[in-house]
């Protein structure tokens, strides 16, 4: 096997987390009686046994039949597992460098006894940080198994935006904006039929698609086509490619097959009534005046993401018109191009970063990792005249949940 070698450093980083963690729990569990030791022992090294007994059977299983989401649950929770005890061992690592400091100390200026630190509550303090690492750990695994919840729970976000060069017909205009479907992690047919008509529910003007219908094949739509076929707009429903949507982390039988793929995502497009923008514009006309309309395929100034996009074939021929909307899969387009080239497109739309569907998002504070690698990563942002909206994805993909970033329906009013 290929990647052998790598998969068994994770296996030794996870034993080494596994016995290091259980030297806390050992300590925290001295007091409790013995059947209650058994108990905690057992279930604690039967869940790491398991874990990396996976792990290591994975790339020997046939998963042609298991359940879609199955081997993504199973995933996240050895990925929370190992996040769990990497940040209880944190706590634990803090006190064993106090403790050697202390006996460092101790011999240097040969101190015959270094008193036992005791925390407020009167257990000692390596009681209390074990204690408090092992309870970290359990909240983020905790935390990720309740995000599983959270899936399909769609959070509708209003806003009006306003601009004064906009034409008087389109104020009042309302737009929903969604992104980052991701059909191929879908199970719940159900809840995502209560997510499209959520969608119609905010009687849009117009409905647009910012990318990654798919994850990666056009038949993962097949089960879900007339779902989001459902969806409509007195003006149109438009659409854009995402990086997922090109299948480039497959490996195909041949060139050939993979393009194949492509223009079969293309015409899911086409029978579900959406109009897709492939590098190029449209014009949309309300009470006799008119906008420009563009969209392009995926622009990322990440190195690691495609650069399909022409900006410059789809912003061809709108110079006439007083106001533009863009239609770019990746929000770091809005800074690697947009701005600097293109000051007059009014308003980008965007999505891509999923908001890593992990973060914390209250009034005058936002957090995720995501932030890290996009400076641009979930609502709105403005510079001067320009406005980028990134949407937090609709879909989910690798982890089977959202823990603080909901799944997102975006309605814009432009006033």
């Amino acid at each position: 096997m290929r990647n052998s070698g790598f998969l068994w450093v994770i296996i030794a980083i996870l034993l080494i987390l596994d016995i290091y963690v259980f030297q806390a729990l050992r300590f925290v569990s001295q007091g409790a009686g013995s059947k209650t030791r058994i108990i905690l022992h057992t279930a604690y090294w039967t869940i790491s046994v398991l874990a990396m007994g996976f792990l290591i059977a994975f790339p020997y299983l046939d998963t042609t039949n298991w359940p879609r989401s199955l081997r993504s649950y199973i995933f996240a929770i050895i990925v929370g597992l190992f996040f769990a005890k990497l940040i209880a061992s944190i706590f634990i690592l803090v006190d064993d460098v106090r403790r050697g400091a202390m006996w460092t100390i101790g011999k240097l200026y040969s101190n015959p006894s270094v008193p036992v630190s005791l925390a407020p509550n009167g257990i000692t303090r390596s009681a209390f940080l074990s204690w408090l690492g092992l309870a970290a750990g359990s909240t983020l695994l905790g935390t990720f198994i309740y995000g599983f919840s959270n899936k399909y729970n769609y959070n509708v976000k209003k806003l009006k935006l306003a601009y004064g060069h906009l034409p008087l017909a389109f104020k009042g205009l309302k737009i929903v904006h969604i992104s980052d479907i991701h059909s191929g992690s879908f199970t719940d047919h159900r809840a995502v039929e209560k997510g499209v008509k959520k969608i119609m529910d905010q009687k849009p003007d117009m409905i647009l698609f910012t990318g990654d219908l798919v994850n990666d094949r056009a038949t993962e739509m097949d089960d879900f086509k007339h779902l989001f076929a459902q969806l409509s707009a007195p003006m149109g429903v438009f659409s854009t490619l995402g990086n997922h949507d090109y299948g480039d982390y497959v490996r195909w039988d041949s060139p050939e097959v993979k393009i194949e793929n492509l223009e079969k995502l293309k015409g899911v497009h086409k029978e579900m009534g959406w109009r897709l923008l492939m590098n190029e514009h449209v014009v949309v006309e309300r009470g006799g005046e008119q906008i420009a309309l563009l969209g392009i395929e995926n622009w990322s100034a990440k190195g690691n993401f495609p650069k399909y996009g022409k900006l410059p074939d789809a912003y061809k021929g709108t110079e006439s018109y007083p106001f533009r909307i863009l239609m770019s899969h990746d929000p770091s387009h809005w800074d690697g191009e947009v701005r600097n080239n293109y000051p007059d497109i009014d308003l980008t739309l965007s999505g891509h970063t999923h908001g890593m569907q992990f973060g914390v998002e209250m009034p005058g504070f936002r957090w995720s990792p995501v932030q890290y690698m996009y400076k641009q990563w979930a609502g709105l942002y403005e510079e001067g005249t320009q406005k980028l909206y990134v949407n937090r994805g609709f879909g989910f993909i690798g982890y089977p949940g959202r823990v603080g970033i909901l799944p997102e329906i975006t309605v814009i009013e432009l006033v």
